[in-house]
């Protein structure tokens, strides 16, 4: 079969998704249709939004599918319409059996972590809060339960220490749209092979889940040791940003996003987590067994600035954080 003759439908929201979306058509893959999730309303002035998959698919006229409900059966006759021999589907939702099951080739997905590790919806995050020094991509075979099909191909890269959510992000971006065109053709040649994500596991050892991100996982407990943290804000950064309230000499609150930090540091003896420091250009925050120079933030209400900006407009004298 050539690729032209291969009909493929693609699922996928952000611009994750885009990279490997643009890659087919570029490539002179048949794409016969595109699904992404329903226009939104967001920012302060609730104008709709469109997903990065959508603007991209109307820009090369590719047909659109945008449900509100998988299940529906308006939509499910929609897409088995579209007659795909495949379907890939890259961030997106989870797919009932109706939807995965329908092409003759199946469905694959790209997920951003090395499977088993890292199931669930924020796999790039949590590598990176949690310290690891290497990820990757997987495409594999969707089946019942989210995240556990059989294995495609995998790819690995480094994580540098200096690395945040966001450089992780691209490197994958990039690596993952590559697999994708590599494992559609070696569907269309025959030679794929798959894994079972079972024989991957040693004994007695358990998938690692990689959970929704919300508004308290990001969250800076300064109990922590100041290598968790350090992880943890650059686990976050930029989107959506770990946080933390610094309390000033008048009991006031300010919530403040951190998005870097200076590598972990010794702290003086007998200082408390979330004490506050500052030689008038840095800012130290004590954490359980040493400290942190906070170097970007962003206190509510403002525009993201250094330490050194933030410094000349806040009074930092027995201000504390938690």
């Amino acid at each position: 079969m050539e690729k032209k003759d291969l009909r493929i439908v693609f699922f996928g929201t952000p611009d994750f998704a885009v990279e490997s979306l643009q890659r087919l058509v570029e490539g002179g893959y048949n794409i016969v249709g595109v699904v992404t999730m329903p226009d939104k309303p967001a920012g302060r002035g609730h104008h709709m939004y469109q997903s990065d998959v959508k603007r991209y698919a109307l820009a090369q006229g590719l047909p659109l599918l945008q449900p509100v409900k998988l299940k529906d059966e308006a939509f499910v006759e929609a897409l088995r319409s579209l007659r795909a021999d495949l379907q890939i589907v890259i961030a997106f939702r989870m797919l009932p059996e109706v939807v995965w099951a329908m092409p003759r080739l199946g469905t694959f997905n790209l997920h951003a972590s090395l499977l088993p590790k890292y199931r669930g919806a924020a796999p790039i995050n949590w590598a990176v809060m949690n310290g690891d020094t290497e990820t990757g991509v997987t495409t594999f075979f969707l089946k019942h339960e989210i995240d556990t099909g059989d294995i495609i191909e995998q790819r690995k890269i480094p994580i540098a220490r200096t690395d945040n959510v966001e450089i992780v992000h691209d490197k994958l971006m990039h690596l993952g749209a590559q697999m994708v065109i590599d494992t559609v053709d070696s569907i269309i040649d025959g030679t794929v092979k798959t894994t079972p994500q079972a024989q991957m596991l040693t004994a007695g050892q358990q998938p690692t889940p990689a959970p929704k991100i919300f508004k308290d996982t990001c969250r800076i407990d300064w109990n922590r040791t100041a290598e968790a943290l350090y992880n943890h804000v650059r686990g976050l950064s930029p989107y959506p940003a770990a946080w933390t309230e610094i309390v000033d000499a008048t009991g006031k609150a300010h919530s403040t996003k951190v998005f870097a930090t200076g590598q972990p540091q010794a702290k003086p003896e007998g200082e408390l987590p979330g004490t506050v420091t500052s030689d008038g250009r840095h800012l130290w925050v004590a954490c359980a067994d040493g400290r942190l120079e906070i170097t970007q933030l962003q206190v509510a209400g403002k525009k993201r600035m250094s330490a050194d900006a933030f410094l000349r407009g806040f009074k930092i004298e027995d201000a504390h954080c938690d």
